[in-house]
């Protein structure tokens, strides 16, 4: 693939990202929110809640590989990854807005409701990850050039998250003084969010052009071969393991955010801020990733980002809440670190395809990637769990006024934050340590020894 071609996918594959974000943003980091301080429900619903979304959480998680199979089993005119990209934007894009409907429905209607809205949110929108994501291995083989068109695509998705994250207090609050509440605000703004999710995703879809080489649909895949592919692909199991227990630290800190400011530091707008240092602090790491990656290896710059990450929490957590000096500090340095590992976790996965063709002989690059996705919703998963719990153990969503929370609910929600968190990305990272060894060597091998099968198999 021609250099102009390269330049072209690597920001056509990025763009398609922003508004995708800024939606899952809203669903992932903001329902929660929008159910306990919005919504205002009780803690009986918000108990039967809590446990239907990690349930659906980590049911979709589990899910992922079997949508990533039925991706790679795809045969079509347009690929193997475009109609699921394009099928699961437009309904994932119907079941957002349903979330912020007002059906006039209370109690167990709205759980009922809720719960299939929810189930079928996941799915599709699983559909459309597994398949954006499960095109990268297809646009180039090349690690550095990988290391591009994932630095652009995280830099663009990051761009879409804080996007919202910054603006969301400010966007909710305009909306509801224009529609009269704030319930209505979080329905607008859904609509507008869909928007931009299907504007944004039309790049990749018509943008983006695959290097057909390296999309090879094979003999199908079978449900035996799918636990195969995941279990005996020993790297790609490992730093599963690894960053789903990073990703459950990161999602419950983030989740927490607003909480964090309107509980503890007793200033939401100040969330608004916090968000813009954290946006700035995580987009500048992944811009200079690709810089970095040329001086030093992975293992090294993994490491850096981890010690990074644990005196960031160790700041935040010692940080008075009367000035935003300490926590300023202590964001820039969780965020610079996480935006790194955010960046190498998709590359080891990445890599992982080209190591399971050289164990099997076979790529399966959508049941490979579909790890990602894995990642990221079953940590989001026992995230939730985290959140909804402690909100309720620590009076939090049962009370009217911030004044009525006590000392012991603020100790608890600052440790459930920060304390956790701190010691899952510590385990993620001695996992990661001890059994993940495909570094630039070993990959280097790996891909000799792969082409030089194909070019033996082509001449017998």
């Amino acid at each position: 693939m021609n250099e102009k071609v390269s330049h072209r996918n690597r920001w056509m594959f990025g763009m398609g990202t922003i508004g995708r974000d800024m939606l899952y943003t809203l669903v992932s980091m903001f329902l929660m929110f929008y159910l306990t301080d919005v919504l205002d429900l009780s803690d009986r619903i918000m108990a039967y809640i809590t446990m239907i979304m990690v349930f659906v959480r980590a049911f979709d998680a589990f899910n992922d590989p079997f949508m990533g199979m039925l991706v790679d089993n795809t045969k079509s005119r347009w690929g193997k990854f475009k109609p699921w990209i394009l099928i699961g934007a437009i309904l994932s894009s119907i079941f957002t807005i349903i979330f912020f409907y007002d059906f006039k429905v209370e109690g167990l209607g709205f759980v009922v409701i809720f719960t299939v809205n929810y189930l079928l949110w996941e799915i599709s929108y699983t559909a459309n990850d597994i398949a954006y994501w499960s095109m990268l291995p297809s646009l180039s083989k090349n690690q550095k050039e990988r290391e591009k068109i994932g630095a652009i695509a995280r830099i663009c998705a990051n761009m879409g998250m804080f996007t919202l994250v910054v603006g969301i207090t400010g966007f909710t609050q305009f909306l509801a003084e224009k529609t009269g509440s704030m319930q209505q605000a979080y329905f607008y703004l859904s609509i507008i969010l869909v928007a931009l999710m299907l504007f944004f995703q039309m790049f990749t879809v018509f943008g983006v052009k695959e290097d057909l080489e390296n999309q090879i649909v094979e003999e199908q895949t079978t449900v035996k071969e799918l636990f195969k592919i995941i279990v005996k692909n020993d790297q790609l199991l490992w730093i599963s393991i690894s960053m789903t227990i990073f990703m459950t630290g990161y999602m419950t800190t983030t989740s927490f955010g607003q909480y964090y400011f309107k509980y503890i530091y007793k200033d939401l707008n100040m969330y608004s801020v916090f968000a813009a240092i954290l946006a700035v602090s995580q987009i500048t790491a992944l811009a200079v990733f690709p810089l970095i990656s040329k001086y030093f290896k992975r293992n090294t710059i993994f490491t850096a980002s981890i010690g990074l990450m644990v005196l960031g929490y160790i700041i935040f957590f010692f940080a008075p809440t009367t000035t935003m000096l300490g926590i300023g500090v202590a964001g820039i340095l969780l965020f610079v670190g996480q935006g790194a590992i955010q960046l190498l976790m998709l590359m080891f996965i990445s890599d992982s395809v080209e190591y399971g063709e050289w164990k099997f002989h076979k790529r399966n690059d959508s049941v490979t990637l579909s790890l990602q996705p894995f990642i990221n919703k079953f940590g989001n998963a026992l995230a939730s769990g985290i959140v909804g719990a402690t909100v309720i153990m620590a009076g939090i969503n049962e009370s009217t006024d911030v004044s009525q929370v006590t000392k012991q609910g603020l100790d608890l929600l600052k440790s459930s934050m920060l304390i956790l968190p701190l010691i899952l990305v510590v385990v993620s990272y001695l996992i990661y340590r001890k059994f993940y060894r495909i570094d630039e060597v070993f990959y280097q091998q790996i891909i000799t020894e792969n082409q030089k099968r194909v070019k033996e198999a082509k001449h017998e």
